[in-house]
């Protein structure tokens, strides 16, 4: 743990949500998150929709819920949400979809696609986004997996994405085509018309907190993607991590940048901020520094959540744009997507005037699993601490990547020991199953405990550190390394700005650890740099740990979502195929 940690920032006059960390472990129990939220009337359950529309709308209806930013401004307040989304629930009950029925979306972030995800909930479908940048075969494969039925989407992307395999696509019945004057196409329905004639009025059915509510596919590199079930009371996990790890108030504006075709566009960019009947900026164009900064200072956002591929975007486009801006309002960012390396905590000090507090979570999770808390010192680098409810352990594995157990119990592992993490089953988002594959959930337990995959080490003070996916851990002559310390020690020198680290085969070690760097502008990427870096690397991470090989490289691959790919950069140092990236996704 390093020996100066940042102390905890305020900003604003607000208190944090999270004042005593141990007071909260203590007293919590999912029972009391539950109360906090406001169930169907007359006890008839517990429905994502209603708490996160019905109910904000009950108490604030003129208040606005979304804000969207881009070439024409709108505004939906909390009772526009709350009509549009019964009339989307009219219209799938009018298309005679039933109770547990799947409903996708293939759209950006426009008005249409947050009516249909909670008008979809509503009516007790299940909800399923798709990634609007996926070609036709990543499409096709969750629309069928999914047994979609009901597809909300563009003219444009139906003709390029779905057009093409609709033939594979027997189940799929509706095709709803949003726009006012979407073009007559075979096969599909304009919305507007189904909307305009739909009533304002509706009421939810029964809903039990167990009912399945949403579908997420996680990744597709290793087969077909997995389609990650959640149900209605996942809204608890949403509200109370909201909550504590955001530290969302009624008066906040909130601005989370994840694509809604993942699940942080859906936990965290919908149903979270609007069950605290926040108001949230949504923003429908894609990266560009200076229209964020823009944005944070007109729509005077006060909480934003963001990822490391963002944060290393703006840091590499300098510290001037932030200045040209007033961003004074901004009192808490925090960020998801992958690790957040230690010189992006210490970045958003020096530019933001705030620390950026990194958290995990999975798809499979549901929600955020452990957080940097605003009422807490962070420790750059570290994911933070699970939340109140949230039970993390560190399970020892064996040389085959097994964990160890004693009569079915994972063997724990000690402080600063490095092993996977495993969660304790009973959260309310945990998912609940992989759609037809029974056998691949089973796996993802040892008995009460789910095993998420991940390479961690806890500290004595009880923070966790992540160092890598269990199938990227480096083996070095009787060393596991974690390529996640590595690069982010390589990423605290000045000349680099990212980093991707792997493992390669060497005939005396197993592996050798080899990095791929990409260099700040205007720095030479030069044999003497490459010594320096191996040097540097060594005296804070030790000759066994630090990397063997330095290569310079300006692309580096990545996702879609910008996590960089380690997977491609071992295939290209052993001269294997690459393989089609359409269907990779981001889990964490």
């Amino acid at each position: 743990m390093p020996e100066k940690p940042i102390r905890k920032v305020r900003r604003g006059t607000v208190e944090p949500n999270l004042v005593d960390y141990d007071a909260a472990c203590r007293d919590f129990s999912w029972d009391q998150a539950r109360a906090r939220l406001q169930g169907l009337p007359d006890g008839r359950g517990l429905n994502i929709g209603h708490e996160a529309v019905d109910a904000p709308a009950s108490r604030h209806p003129g208040k606005v819920a979304l804000c969207f930013v881009g070439k024409d401004r709108a505004e939906l307040t909390y009772d526009d949400l709350r009509r549009l989304t019964n009339r989307f629930a009219n219209v799938l009950e009018h298309l005679g979809v039933r109770r547990g029925e799947r409903v996708a979306t293939l759209l950006g972030r426009v008005p249409d696609l947050y009516v249909t995800v909670l008008g979809a909930l509503k009516a007790r479908a299940v909800y399923s986004p798709l990634f609007s940048a996926f070609g036709p075969e990543p499409v096709r494969q969750r629309l069928a997996l999914g047994d979609v039925r009901v597809l909300v989407t563009t003219p444009s992307f139906y003709k390029r994405k779905v057009a093409p395999v609709r033939d594979d696509l027997p189940n799929l019945e509706h095709v709803l085509l949003i726009g006012a004057a979407a073009p007559a196409i075979v096969g599909t329905q304009p919305l507007a018309p189904l909307m305009g004639s739909a009533s304002d009025d509706y009421t939810i059915g029964p809903t039990d907190p167990d009912d399945p509510a949403l579908l997420h596919f996680t990744s597709g590199t290793t087969g077909a993607p997995k389609g990650a079930v959640h149900v209605h009371g996942a809204v608890v996990s949403h509200h109370v991590t909201g909550l504590y790890a955001l530290d969302l108030h009624p008066d906040d504006v909130f601005w989370c940048t994840a694509d809604p075709g993942w699940v942080t566009g859906t936990s965290y960019g919908i149903i979270s901020p609007l069950t605290h009947g926040v108001t949230c900026v949504v923003d429908e164009g894609e990266f560009d520094a200076e229209r964020w900064y823009a944005t944070l200072e007109s729509e005077a956002v006060t909480v934003w959540y963001t990822a490391p591929t963002a944060i290393r975007m703006l840091m590499k486009a300098g510290p001037a744009l932030p200045r040209e801006h007033d961003l004074s309002k901004l009192r808490f960012v925090a960020s998801v997507g992958e690790p957040l390396h230690a010189e992006g905590v210490r970045w958003g000090c020096d530019v933001l005037g705030l620390p950026i507090h990194d958290n995990w979570w999975q798809t499979e999770t549901g929600g955020i699993m452990i957080a940097n808390f605003a009422s807490s010192d962070i420790y750059p680098g570290s994911m933070g601490r699970p939340l109140p409810g949230i039970i993390a352990a560190v399970a020892r594995r064996d040389d085959e990547g097994n964990v160890i157990t004693n009569d079915g119990v994972p063997e724990f592992a000690g402080d600063d020991e490095r092993g996977e993490l495993v969660l304790r089953r009973g959260w309310p988002s945990m998912f609940r199953g992989y759609l037809g594959m029974d056998d691949r959930y089973e796996a993802c337990f040892t008995g009460d405990w789910y095993r998420t995959g991940d390479v961690v080490r806890r500290d004595a003070n009880g923070w966790f550190w992540f160092l890598g996916r269990g199938d990227d851990v480096i083996k070095s002559a009787g060393h596991l390394i974690g390529p996640f310390e590595v690069e982010s020690t390589l990423m605290a020198h000045p000349a680099v700005l990212e980093a991707g680290v792997i493992g390669k085969p060497d005939p005396v070690a197993g592996e050798v650890v080899k990095a791929f760097v990409t260099v700040r502008a205007g720095v030479d990427p030069s044999d003497d740099l490459a010594l320096e870096l191996i040097g540097f690397a060594r005296s804070r991470l030790g000759a066994a740990v630090a990397p063997r090989e330095i290569e310079f490289d300006d692309h580096l691959p990545k996702t879609k979502s910008g996590k960089i790919l380690r997977r491609l950069l071992k295939a290209r140092e052993l001269g294997l195929p690459e393989g089609d990236l359409s269907t990779l996704e981001v889990s964490h």
